[in-house]
């Protein structure tokens, strides 16, 4: 790779390219419940709601952390994980310990 020039650079592209790809980037909430092969009914059953009100959240754009987690949990995730990217760095924040941090 030495003796090319802006190969290394073109392997590391298409790395990251692969890996973006490898991700599925969730636009919404709904793309979270309808990959737990939920219904927003079924849903709202879990979470004691009605389904209006699913529906409602899932178009929201701004929420609780608390409504988040409840949503999260209900649709099954396990492990709820905020990613950031600060001055070149990564950094990844679980959110249920976000949560209880919350909290106190």
């Amino acid at each position: 790779m030495l003796g090319k020039p802006g190969l290394s650079e073109r392997v590391a592209e298409i790395r990251a390219a692969s890996d973006r790809e490898d991700r599925i980037y969730a636009l919404n909430l709904a793309t979270i419940r309808k990959a737990a092969e939920l219904t927003q009914d079924e849903l709202a059953a879990r979470l004691g709601i009605d389904q209006s009100v699913v529906s409602k959240t899932e178009r929201r754009e701004d929420m609780l952390l608390s409504t988040l987690m409840d949503y999260l949990s209900a649709a099954g995730v396990e492990d709820a994980k905020m990613v950031v990217h600060v001055n070149g760095r990564e950094i990844e924040l679980d959110l249920r310990s976000l949560q209880q941090q919350a909290k106190l």
